[in-house]
């Protein structure tokens, strides 16, 4: 039962930024959330393995990587239909949506290699060691992805308004 009960204590801690992730890689909210519960349960059926790694948030963000990349080769996540449609009301939320959205056409505009390394640095907070573990490249490599990643996102124009341009 032990076994059980650290797993559920480290996915309940972990599910957020694994899902934050996702989006960051380029999933929809519901993709994301799909891709984050398919890492669970390979950390779940692997278990003992995670807890071996010398670096388990590097480990499991390797087979968050690695499932996305597999996700996009094969099958297509399209539109799926819903019995009942939630009715909520939300407050506005127009700056948080439109910086999101920003920041999502800004790493659009990054190779998906780059794209991986900033998520995995800037969202999930791995450090160059982390994030070579994760990816499987040497630290070096991280660098100078991140290097030319943020050279990029400094005169990405999606970005000017958050960097404090223009305000339309």
């Amino acid at each position: 039962m032990k076994r059980d009960e650290e797993f559920s204590t480290y996915a309940s801690a972990r599910w957020p930024a694994l899902v934050r992730s996702a989006v960051l890689l380029g999933c929809t909210v519901q993709d994301a959330e799909d891709l984050a519960q398919t890492v669970l349960m390979r950390c779940y059926v692997a278990w003992a393995k995670v807890t071996r790694a010398d670096d388990r948030d590097a480990y499991v963000y390797r087979i968050l990587v690695n499932a996305y990349h597999d996700s996009r080769r094969r099958r297509w996540w399209g539109e799926k239909p819903a019995a009942v449609l939630p009715e909520q009301v939300e407050a506005d939320a127009t700056t948080k949506v439109d910086a999101a959205d920003a920041v999502g056409r800004a790493l659009a505009c990054l190779s998906q290699a780059n794209r991986e390394v900033v998520v995995l640095r800037y969202y999930a907070h791995l450090n160059d060691q982390q994030i070579a573990e994760a990816l499987n490249i040497a630290p070096g490599t991280v660098k100078s992805r991140l290097s030319r990643a943020l050279t990029q996102l400094s005169t990405d124009a999606n970005l000017s308004d958050l960097r404090g341009g223009s305000h339309a």
